[in-house]
């Protein structure tokens, strides 16, 4: 039997600020991704792609302690039963993780505490990292159970810092802090615990005040490049281009630019 509506709810917690919105894994304090988690947030990524007042999200655990231990692995057995099979629980992860990804809005994933399995899987999703400087445990240490990563984690890892360090990392069960996540280049910045959550949202509204449909058009260009030629990724950005001239956004920021000021763009959708 599917997970209902109010388990859905209860799994996924949203909060708005303006533009942004928060998505809050409601499980505390370890904040498991259970199959009502995975169902509510494959139900909200096409409602907030396509509401224009929303520009930015930021993912987080519920609580201050813990981002996500991952998989609810005792879900499992009931998942293949309700699925019909372990492939089709791993491929709605993959699936939903997928349109993360390519949400055409910057998604700000907040690590801190436990950041393991499916709990590193969903932020190698996202399009910027944040992490505490004290306290996390960030790894994909499936190794330990005599499996390996099922939601893209060795595919995403690689692809942000490596084979070098996704090797380390997988092959060692490895579970590092957020300082170490820096060096290795898995997150964009490190924040102390107590300045963490308010960082992730300074830097959604930052992202939200940008041109929406430049931000847009960039993450179609970047996410996924690594997958195309030189060539296909000069005419993505060249379609890109051709598609910011003459938007309001654009003679805004060439104004603002001429008359010395900052630019105030997305009026036309928050009017």
């Amino acid at each position: 039997m599917p997970p209902s509506e109010s388990d859905s709810a209860k799994a996924l917690r949203v909060e708005d600020a303006g533009p942004v919105r928060t998505l809050l894994i409601d499980d505390p304090p370890r904040n498991r991704m259970s199959m009502a988690f995975m169902d509510a947030l494959e139900a909200e990524l096409p409602r907030i792609a396509a509401n224009p007042e929303l520009r930015a999200v930021v993912i987080r655990g519920a609580g201050e302690e813990h981002f996500s231990v991952g998989m609810d692995l005792k879900e499992l057995p009931r998942g293949i039963e309700r699925m019909g099979s372990a492939d089709a629980v791993f491929d709605q992860r993959l699936r939903v993780l997928a349109a993360l990804e390519n949400l055409g809005k910057p998604v700000i994933a907040v690590l801190c505490g436990y950041c393991l399995g499916g709990g590193l899987e969903l932020p190698l999703a996202c399009h910027f990292r944040l992490a505490a400087a004290e306290g996390a445990r960030i790894g994909l240490p499936e190794m330990d159970l005599g499996a390996v990563p099922a939601w893209g984690g060795s595919a995403r890892l690689t692809r942000v810092v490596g084979a070098h360090h996704a090797l380390d990392l997988i092959l060692r069960a490895k579970k590092i802090s957020g300082p170490e996540a820096y060096r290795i280049g898995l997150v964009h910045e490190v924040w102390p615990n107590a300045e963490l959550f308010d960082r992730a949202q300074e830097l959604g509204q930052e992202l939200a005040a940008m041109p929406a449909g430049a931000v847009a058009g960039m993450l179609r260009c970047i996410v996924g490049a690594h997958e195309r030629s030189l060539a296909e990724n000069l005419a993505a950005e060249r379609r890109e281009v051709l598609a910011c001239f003459g938007t309001p956004d654009q003679r805004e920021g060439f104004m603002a630019f001429l008359e010395k000021r900052k630019p105030v763009f997305n009026r036309e959708l928050d009017d």
